[in-house]
């Protein structure tokens, strides 16, 4: 039976950790940063050395394929892939690992001239962690740029994407033409490290997603009044900070409370103006973010905490201004990519287990297009998002097979 080179796949994603990697490990590489533009021109190379077809679209995606050269409706692909980009001080699997593990699979698949009905294409999507927009290239693939305002799209330290765009050498006007025909892709599968805890401690190989949640980004800036923080009485204070965090605290309780049992939420930016210590803070800022699979469930918590941080705002005398950066749809995967993942997965002696992925991926917007799904491997204690994210490299080599057998199966057109 064809099987994927672990070696040579355990080469590539060391390889490509060295763009951007830190001294101490884990990996610094933002969408459209020069060392993502290294990496981008890296990954090219490696699809060519592997007997690929390459091309780049507008949207910065990167795709290589067999035996064809475009998408076009009259060719239906079987398609995989990931995202090369990074969060900050991120790991070094975090989409990396489909976009490699699709590569060797097409690599393997070519080598043995093993035959498929339908050509195999693997993608790089561009912007997946949402610097600047969420989930960016597979959106604009999906045509779901049209009307998007992207010349406000900003990253939050206020470096617009139109302009890192321009540097990396790509027109941001241009990306809505990335666009695929519709009818081009058969199927989409993503290998993916799980990013939590739950298969490593169940012993599960495999997970099959069955739904992947929906995120909701919001700035919300209390606004209050600079003074003095020695001379002005406790009383007569209209601190911007005290409100901000009296809203996080709230927030978090009603989340926990009013929530589903999946929903989460976090503030991971926080600035406070004009940042002074002797100074009682006019301004605070948040980055508000909020998960759940259920969008109705999303829907209604964005309504309330909205009404919630006008409540704290008029008890503690400042003004509050609420400003949406982005929005992902929860969506469910393909039960046929699903269907066909388990029974590779049986065959390979693999016990699998279904579950809801509570972080977003690209594969939430191909559904939209086609038959999508993904498959997901233990990572260790669950950890992500952090320098120290890893699987084990025999979990790597299961999914990868996994990843393989699945898409042979989606390229039969009987599957």
């Amino acid at each position: 039976m064809i099987s994927i080179s672990l070696p040579r796949l355990t080469s590539r994603i060391n390889g490509l950790a060295r763009f951007g990697g830190l001294p101490g490990g884990g990996v610094t590489r933002m969408c459209w940063s020069p060392p993502h533009e290294e990496a981008r021109a890296w990954l090219l190379g490696e699809m060519r050395a592997a007997g690929l077809e390459t091309w780049v679209d507008p949207a910065g995606n990167i795709f290589g394929a067999t035996g064809i050269r475009a998408l076009r409706p009259e060719t239906p692909v079987v398609l995989t892939g990931s995202h090369i980009d990074t969060v900050p001080e991120g790991g070094i699997l975090d989409g990396a690992l489909g976009v490699l593990a699709g590569l060797e699979c097409l690599q393997a698949i070519g080598e043995s001239r093993t035959r498929h009905a339908r050509p195999l294409v693997v993608a790089a999507w561009s912007d997946e962690e949402g610097r600047y927009g969420s989930l960016f290239g597979s959106r604009a693939f999906c045509g779901m740029l049209e009307g998007a305002g992207l010349d406000d799209m900003a990253a939050v330290d206020g470096v617009r994407l139109v302009d890192a765009m321009a540097r990396a050498g790509f027109d941001a006007q241009r990306a809505p033409q990335a666009r695929v025909p519709p009818g081009s892709v058969a199927a989409y599968v993503e290998l993916h490290i799980e990013q939590g805890p739950r298969l490593e401690e169940a012993g599960i190989p495999i997970g099959v997603v069955e739904a992947i949640v929906g995120v909701r980004r919001s700035r919300v800036i209390f606004l209050g009044q600079a003074d003095h923080a020695g001379t002005t009485p406790m009383e007569r204070r209209r601190d911007a900070f005290l409100a901000a965090a009296d809203y996080a605290l709230r927030v978090r309780e009603h989340v926990v409370t009013r929530g589903s049992k999946a929903s989460v939420t976090n503030f991971g930016v926080v600035h406070v103006h004009p940042g002074a210590s002797n100074i009682v803070p006019g301004r605070a800022e948040l980055v508000h973010e909020m998960r759940d699979p259920d969008v109705s469930v999303l829907e209604r918590l964005a309504e309330e905490c909205a009404a919630l941080a006008r409540a704290v705002a008029g008890a503690r005398q400042v003004g509050v201004e609420i400003h949406p950066m982005s929005a992902t749809t929860p969506a469910p995967c393909s039960p046929r990519v699903q269907a066909v993942t388990e029974k590779i997965c049986a065959t390979l002696g693999l016990a699998t287990r279904r579950l809801y992925s509570a972080a977003g991926h690209d594969a939430q917007n191909l559904a939209r297009v086609t038959d999508s799904g993904m498959i997901f491997i233990p990572s260790l204690g669950g950890r992500s998002h952090r320098v120290d994210e890893m699987s084990d490299w025999h979990a790597i080599e299961r999914g990868a097979n996994a990843l393989l057998h699945t898409l042979l199966a989606l390229a039969d057109v009987t599957a």
